[in-house]
C-alpha cells in the first residue's frame, strides 16, 4: 500500500520561503506522478504542481509559476516543494498525493496534469500560512 508523509509547513511573512517535503513508501510500480494540491478555508482544493517519476516532467499551476520548484530525490522516495515569494493568498493546507497503477504518470503529467480523480493516494495535509 502506498504511502504518504507531507511536512514542513508552518508560519512565514510575505516574501518569505518554505520548502515542503512528501515522504513517500510502498510503490511496487514504476510510472506514477506525484502532486501537491492546497485547500484555502471555505475554497475548494485546487492543484499546484505535480512530477512524473519516470522523466521528472513537471507541470506548475499559474499561480505558483515562477516561484515555486517541485523536485525529487529518488534515493530518499522523497518529493519536495520550494515555495519561494510567497504570498498571503498561498495560504493554504497543502496536501501531496500520488497516482494509481492504473494511469501512467508521465501522461497525467503531460496531459490532465492536476486531475484530482487520477491521484488515489493522500497524504494528511500541512499547514502553510503566509501572514504579516
Amino acid at each position: 500500500e502506498v504511502q504518504l508523509q507531507a511536512s514542513g509547513g508552518g508560519l512565514v511573512q510575505p516574501g518569505g520561503s518554505l520548502r515542503l517535503s512528501c515522504a513517500a513508501s510502498g510503490f511496487t510500480f514504476d510510472d506514477y506522478a506525484i502532486g501537491w494540491f492546497r485547500q484555502a478555508p471555505g475554497k475548494e482544493r485546487e492543484g499546484v504542481s505535480c512530477i512524473s517519476s519516470s522523466d521528472g516532467s513537471t507541470y506548475y499551476a499559474d499561480s505558483v509559476k515562477a516561484r515555486f520548484t517541485i523536485s525529487s530525490d529518488n534515493a530518499k522516495n522523497t518529493v519536495y516543494l520550494q515555495m519561494n515569494s510567497l504570498k498571503p493568498e498561498d495560504t493554504a493546507v497543502y496536501y501531496c498525493a500520488a497516482t494509481g497503477p492504473q494511469f501512467s504518470g508521465i501522461v497525467v503529467v503531460t496531459t490532465t496534469p492536476m486531475d484530482q480523480t487520477y491521484f488515489g493516494f493522500w497524504a494528511q495535509g500541512t499547514q502553510v500560512t503566509v501572514s504579516s
